[in-house]
């Protein structure tokens, strides 16, 4: 009799465990996993997409993990890609990285209203595996109080800037400290070439004060009048706005954009929802949410420009009348390499830099033969060819991962080297004429 009530008694156990078992499994299967978004955007974003998201999709958790962009690409590297579903950042090498280490899967999005190009720069991966949301402009804050008061013309074009007037009354973000201004750098030498480019920037520096800081000079440094002018990025001079701050913004007709890419992990664990969300990132609605003023960013969907009830700079009609110079793909590969020049030729010492460049100034305005001393200031350390040599960017490229050599050290010595020796020509041809 035992034996039988026994099974009896394991059955009835068993068909009880199921039971709870299918209780306990059935809402878990109702409720979908979250997705989880690694982004560097800043905070009033990504909390403005996760609100809008969440009310669009109320069956969808968002979990969002915010990561600075140096940082994103060892953490998605460790296992499993630390269960990120979507990166979403405005840090283009980091994609393009990421794509060739086979971490990210192809997007299928829709594509119909996304425009492939803007000018020179690409809006996405040409093989699909990532795709720019929206885009950061540059151009110059500025405060017209104190370009009247200082009788200064509001400046168009970037070479404006090198106009003597000028010296004192820019504010300039260091190429090898804020991590904007790297494609500054490249915008100007893609748009006039090699030693042209660099002849400018370093007429430029001599005129600025250069800032290891982003967007506090905005706010502060330009809306209170310490500064007339500063080089910056849109969306720093947009929420200084939104702030009250007395400025304006102005883009100058030879320039880039840096776009916003997103992306799904290769090892997304909920990779329909991540399809989800960077389908509504790419949405008019989220695409009119990037456009707020407060927000300032430049939506990647050319009809947003037309709904939109506030004034906002549209790139994509610019472009028939502009020159979008800055290809990206273009820049990437020197980037490094064209930050470090910078920083040694004309970072390294500025205030002797700056000395010669308003000698030479005043040298040109009294009439005195400065010319070759011109020339000395403006020759770049290295050629065009030598900052084409596959190796050197290879070095140079390897630095951003903090990998720097003494091969780095050593180029760097010896750029140094050669701009100590053309300002002291400068300085020789400047003493000899009485200038």
């Amino acid at each position: 009799m035992n034996a039988p009530i026994n099974i009896a008694r394991r059955q009835l156990l068993g068909a009880v465990v199921a039971s709870a078992a299918t209780m306990v499994v059935a809402p878990l299967r109702a409720t979908p996993r979250p997705i989880v978004v690694l982004s560097s955007h800043p905070d009033e974003v990504v909390s403005r997409f996760q609100a809008a998201f969440e009310q669009t999709y109320p069956e969808i958790r968002l979990l969002v993990l915010r990561q600075k962009s140096a940082d994103a690409l060892p953490y998605l590297r460790e296992p499993e890609q630390n269960g990120v579903d979507v990166y979403w950042a405005a840090s283009p090498r980091t994609f393009v990285t990421l794509a060739k280490e086979g971490a990210l899967r192809k997007l299928d999005i829709e594509r119909t209203g996304l425009p492939n190009r803007l000018g020179s720069t690409a809006l996405g991966d040409p093989d699909g595996y990532y795709v720019a949301t929206e885009m950061a402009g540059y151009g110059f804050a500025l405060n017209a109080h104190a370009l009247r008061q200082r009788q200064l013309p509001a400046p168009i074009h970037r070479a404006d800037l090198a106009d003597p007037r000028f010296a004192g009354q820019i504010a300039l973000p260091s190429p090898s400290k804020v991590e904007f201004a790297p494609p500054i750098v490249e915008i100007v030498l893609q748009a006039h070439g090699w030693d042209p480019g660099w002849a400018l920037w370093s007429e430029i520096a001599g005129n600025a004060t250069l800032f290891d800081r982003g967007a506090d000079i905005v706010s502060v440094g330009v809306a209170s009048g310490q500064y007339a002018v500063r080089a910056t990025i849109d969306f720093f001079a947009a929420s200084a706005l939104a702030n009250g701050a007395a400025i304006e913004f102005h883009y100058p007709p030879q320039n880039g954009v840096n776009p916003a890419h997103i992306a799904i992990t290769a090892n997304a664990r909920n990779p329909q929802g991540a399809l989800t969300f960077a389908e509504f990132v790419l949405s008019m609605t989220g695409q009119k949410i990037l456009a707020q003023p407060d927000i300032g960013k430049l939506p990647v969907r050319p009809a947003v420009y037309r709904d939109l009830p506030y004034a906002q700079f549209d790139p994509f009609a610019a472009a028939a009348h502009w020159d979008f110079v800055y290809d990206a793909d273009a820049a990437r590969p020197r980037m490094a390499l064209t930050t470090a020049i910078f920083e040694q030729f004309l970072t390294a010492a500025h205030d002797d830099l700056a000395a010669l460049w308003a000698r030479v100034h005043r040298g040109e305005a009294a009439g005195k033969p400065v010319a070759a001393a011109h020339g000395w200031l403006s020759l770049p350390p290295i050629s065009e060819s030598d900052a084409a040599n596959t190796m050197l960017r290879q070095v140079f490229r390897s630095r951003l991962q903090s990998q720097c050599g003494a091969s780095v050290a050593r180029e760097e010595a010896n750029w140094r080297a050669t701009s100590e020796r053309n300002r002291r020509e400068a300085k020789a041809v400047l003493d000899r004429v009485g200038a």
